[in-house]
């Protein structure tokens, strides 16, 4: 076996795939923040005008559930009542759990 001589290495291919990859990550990058956003659970589109949770803030309800948070956790995040905590932790249990169909954010 030879050694590739330095001068017969051309750097533009592995630069040029290099770009592409980082393109791709700031492109995931910015997916994942997207999400990051949606799943705030202090963001205002959580709840509707009367107080009551929207779809999205049921969902985000639900996915802190499948993180292992407690209904304390969720209720303080959420900025709802214990008792509502507890309303959709037994929902999300009636759906299946973490094991339930997830909906959309956004």
């Amino acid at each position: 076996m030879t050694k590739p001589h330095a001068g017969h290495f051309d750097p533009k291919p592995v630069l040029d795939l290099i770009a592409s990859i980082e393109a791709d990550l700031q492109r995931l990058k910015g997916l994942v923040e997207q999400q990051i956003e949606k799943f705030d659970p202090a963001n205002p589109h959580n709840k509707a005008p009367d107080g009551k949770l929207t779809e999205e803030g049921v969902e985000c309800c639900y996915r802190m559930f499948d993180e292992g948070k407690s209904r304390y956790s969720v209720s303080q995040q959420m900025r709802i009542s214990f008792a509502a905590a507890t309303h959709r932790f037994n929902n999300w249990r009636k759906l299946g759990g973490n094991k339930r169909q997830r909906t959309l954010l956004g």
